[in-house]
């Protein structure tokens, strides 16, 4: 039999968790008591508040809590990591043109976990353009020093309360802060997840500490690269959504198939019965999304492309857009309004084509809408995942790539433009698994 084992630390373990196993046998002394196991029930997890393996086939002595009428034990609890490595932003060198900011490596530390707060240990972050655009100064309210990242998910390790349900359980972080529940907008001062001043806080770090309130726990059926794809995009294309007011059986148009947002918006169309059809600069990617359920698309590489969807609509018998959920800006009114419906919206979440809008009279006599949109509410995020947890959606992922390490390639992917679907950095233990699906 092992050496005892003197435990009087917290959190406090329910003594009827140990005794309901089998072989034990327990004896009383002077408010202590041993606990003599070779089979003591251990749960799934290991974190805080919970068993782990060192007291396997161990002969352990306790301090009594309480009266012997309401048995509870101390068990000690499992170290955690003090430093954590995070993908930090640093300022571009006077001498490079144009301005590119550095992306390095560098140990923290972990802060102490402050009342209702939880420590993550991330398994899967992901890159959005946004932080292509902050390392090219082309974004507001950037800090130098700051970590990079809205998007990741893990599993929480540990917690200020030490009896967290979130114990051990898989998570994803909400990308924003502010925002919690208006329609109209957020209530209070707003800001994303990476690379700035509010919140202070980034995804591209082996552990995080967070707001409790601010992980959801992750669907079932999806993995941390999966949930990692999700979140900013998700919410993103959930409002847009809602924006357009679309509804089972309308037909819709969504631009630049093959980014994260289009794509999710997509798959969500998809699910609520809705007919899709897409626009992107490559016909794999039209073929790609059509396999997601979009109905077809046309290449806006082509100067006529309007008309290539007219034709479309046609074949399919569709009178009317009901809405376009749009990511470029620019042409976008002008170019659609002949086939979208008298009080159609255009919802718009992005630039990438021009940082401006052109409307005409035609436009403002069909009663035609512009909307904007950037990210969504707590309350949205909330409803978007309970959405895919329930339609069992899978966010599409690029490439998984290992260690933040491997960061850089990962601009560089983004740089290009080429992928279908989110680049994602898988934290931890390498997966052999994992490849490009460009």
């Amino acid at each position: 039999m092992s050496k005892a084992c003197q435990a009087h630390l917290r959190p406090p373990v329910p003594y009827a968790f140990l005794t309901a196993s089998a072989g034990c046998r327990e004896d009383w002394d002077d408010g202590r008591f041993t606990l003599y196991s070779t089979t003591v029930k251990q749960p799934n997890d290991t974190g805080p508040g919970n068993l782990s393996s060192r007291y396997l086939e161990s002969l352990m002595t306790f301090r009594l809590l309480h009266s012997t009428s309401r048995r509870q034990i101390t068990m000690p609890t499992p170290s955690l990591p003090q430093t954590t490595k995070a993908l930090i932003l640093r300022q571009s060198p006077p001498e490079r043109k144009p301005l590119f900011h550095d992306a390095v490596i560098q140990e923290q530390e972990i802060p102490q976990l402050k009342p209702g707060e939880v420590l993550v240990k991330m398994g899967a972050v992901a890159f959005n353009h946004r932080d292509l655009w902050i390392r090219k100064g082309m974004y507001p309210r950037i800090k130098i020093g700051s970590t990079f990242g809205a998007d990741g998910a893990g599993t929480v390790i540990a917690s200020s309360d030490p009896s967290d349900p979130l114990l051990n359980q898989r998570v994803f972080l909400t990308p924003m802060r502010g925002w919690e529940s208006d329609p109209d907008g957020p209530e209070s001062t707003f800001g994303m997840l990476g690379s700035g001043a509010f919140p202070p806080l980034g995804t591209f770090s082996e552990y995080v500490v967070v707001e409790r309130k601010e992980v959801l726990k992750t669907p079932a059926h999806l993995n941390d690269e999966q949930i990692a794809a999700w979140p900013l995009a998700g919410l993103t294309a959930w409002r847009s959504i809602a924006l357009a007011k679309i509804s089972k059986g309308d037909a819709i148009l969504i631009t630049g198939i093959g980014g994260g947002v289009a794509l999710l918006a997509l798959q969500i169309c998809a699910a609520m019965g809705v007919h899709v059809f897409v626009t992107s600069g490559s016909q794999s990617k039209i073929d790609k999304a059509v396999k997601l359920g979009a109905k077809g698309g046309v290449l806006y590489s082509d100067g006529s492309w309007p008309d290539a969807l007219g034709q479309l609509l046609k074949q399919h018998r569709i009178q009317q857009l009901s809405a376009v959920i749009d990511s470029g800006g620019a042409e976008i009114m002008v170019k659609t309004s002949k086939y979208l419906k008298y009080g159609g919206r255009v919802v718009c979440y992005g630039m990438t084509a021009a940082p401006s809008i052109s409307m005409t009279m035609r436009e403002v006599m069909r009663a035609q809408q512009l909307i904007g949109t950037t990210m969504g509410s707590r309350a949205d995020m909330i409803a978007a995942t309970e959405f895919i947890a329930e339609h069992r959606i899978v966010p599409a992922v690029a490439a998984v790539l290992q260690g933040l390490e491997a960061a850089e390639q990962g601009f560089e992917m983004m740089e290009k433009g080429s992928q279908f679907g989110k680049i994602i950095i898988k934290l931890g233990k390498e997966d052999t698994q994992g490849k490009a699906n460009l």
